[in-house]
């Protein structure tokens, strides 16, 4: 579950004695600094900034693929707190008095930056949804009261979520992100047939800092369950939480700062979604894909429209869609800048239809099966574990190479690798970054391969140069002429072996 330390900030809202006391601010800007100097970060330093590598929602919309919103395996949250990046200020207030400068403001520093950037407080709504016997999914309460959250009733309780006990739910409200927990309880109450169900949810432009939340709408579920219409900690969350959205979205933070891309990128190049299952997204994600794994790797990074369908509970279906999302990172400048957009969607039902048909590429996850009839919203179709397409040209892509095996392969070893390392203390990365940076090197490898030969005098790809990408001449040449479409290498020949190698 949650680390009690990502709860204990929330305790004043839940109007509960609390047993831990904040403070040690001071210890954890130690940390912060600690961590972006850090030798298992220096590894990474080098890398530019990526297009097409991440995404957030601003207030006018999604922005660029070009920002990066830690866009985008699973990584711990950073222990640095709301109020560091209030004292932050003030040290930096008081340096300008002790060291003025006549040519003009002063350069705030790569590591103040990226605290106030991970710490903005972006919440634009919360809300309490029920079940309504005889009207169905209801809207009981938001603020701000204004707020439209037309259709946030069927996302916020999934369809199907009747035969679990409880589940978090992922989701996108026209340019914002969700995150929302539901419970189901049993009553003796002829009038609710038994059984009590809500979801109390919250709304943010991104959806990188939404886990931070998750054990306090843990609690507020059940408190709505166990007393109905108690809204005081949730207006007082609100009041403390909410974002400021000027009409520009100036004071909106969204993205990284361009310049903070190299230093923060071990911690900031992928969501940071705390895991709520013992065993991590990543490792639950690669358990139960096996090979096939290499499959959405493919689609992923070909950009196509990727659709899961699996029964409730939705909570780590949704990090399935984000898992997903990490497979196609490129951290080359200037790769990927005409593609479309990778976008998470993750919990979609019938009422995204009209949305989802105008996208180009996203993935997403859906508990209602007749998303399935409808093949013209998704490229792939995943039930379960069952990769399929209904697309001629993409069924070849489906099959696993041997370059797909031996990727596979060494996935696997460097897994068991870092689990040893973990046994015996002497581990300095994690299993989330492990997964984000295997498949990053790898798309960085293929482009950057890519890009050379381009620029040669004989742009020919060769066998010699495919394997170079360590893809396989003959098993991936349908992949690598997709990708050479998408993506603009249109100046580059295919050299005759690839087709009888």
């Amino acid at each position: 579950m949650v680390e009690r330390s990502d709860r204990a900030p929330l305790l004043d809202w839940e109007e509960i004695p609390s047993a831990e006391k904040p403070g040690g601010e001071e210890p954890v800007a130690a940390h912060t600094s600690d961590r972006l100097s850090s030798p298992s970060n220096s590894r990474v330093l080098s890398v530019s900034s990526a297009p097409g590598f991440g995404w957030s929602g601003g207030p006018g919309g999604p922005t660029s693929s070009r920002s990066v919103s830690h866009a985008d395996g699973c990584s711990a949250p950073p222990a640095t707190s709301i109020t560091q990046a209030a004292s932050t200020d003030e040290a930096l207030r008081l340096d300008e008095q002790e060291h003025p400068s006549d040519s003009g403001p002063r350069e705030v520093p790569l590591e103040d930056r990226m605290v106030k950037w991970e710490e903005k407080d972006q919440i634009v709504s919360v809300f309490v949804v029920t079940f309504n016997t005889r009207s169905g999914n209801m809207l009981e309460w938001c603020l701000p009261k204004d707020m439209d959250l037309e259709g946030v009733e069927f996302k916020a309780i999934a369809s199907g979520s009747h035969r679990v006990s409880t589940d978090f739910i992922y989701f996108r409200k026209g340019c914002y992100f969700g995150l929302a927990c539901f419970a189901n309880m049993a009553v003796e109450s002829t009038v609710e047939r038994g059984a009590r169900m809500k979801s109390v949810g919250i709304l943010s432009p991104s959806y990188t800092l939404l886990y931070r939340y998750m054990s306090f709408l843990e609690h507020q579920v059940r408190l709505q369950l166990q007393s109905p219409g108690h809204y005081s900690p949730l207006e007082a969350f609100y009041e403390d939480k909410r974002a400021l959205l000027p009409p520009g979205g100036d004071e909106v933070v969204t993205a990284c700062p361009a310049n903070a891309w190299g230093a923060a990128i071990n911690h900031s190049m992928h969501p940071e979604m705390k895991i709520t299952h013992p065993a991590g997204c990543m490792s639950q994600f690669i358990r139960f894909f096996g090979e096939q794994i290499m499959v959405l790797w493919k689609l992923a990074l070909l950009r196509r429209r990727i659709l899961i369908f699996s029964p409730p509970p939705v909570g780590v279906v949704c990090y399935r869609v984000y898992c997903c999302c990490c497979l196609a990172n490129i951290s080359i400048p200037g790769v990927g800048v005409a593609v479309p957009e990778f976008r998470p969607f993750f919990y979609v039902n019938v009422a995204d239809i009209s949305a989802l048909e105008n996208e180009l590429s996203y993935v997403a996850c859906t508990t209602e099966k007749i998303f399935e009839e409808k093949k013209d919203l998704y490229d792939v179709y995943v039930d379960n574990q069952n990769v399929k397409t209904y697309r001629d040209g993409l069924k070849p892509l489906l099959r696993i190479s041997t370059a797909d095996r031996e990727k596979y392969r060494k996935l696997t070893e460097q897994r068991q690798m870092l689990l040893y390392q973990e046994e015996s203390g002497d581990c300095v990365s994690s299993e989330e970054d492990l997964f984000i940076l295997f498949f990053l090197e790898q798309n960085n490898r293929i482009f950057q391969t890519l890009s050379e030969v381009a620029g040669s005098q004989d742009p020919t790809l060769t066998q010699e140069s495919v394997r170079a990408m360590g893809l396989d001449p003959h098993g991936d040449r349908l992949f690598l002429l997709h990708l050479l479409e998408i993506y603009g290498f249109d100046t580059l020949l295919v050299s005759e072996q690839l087709c009888c190698s």
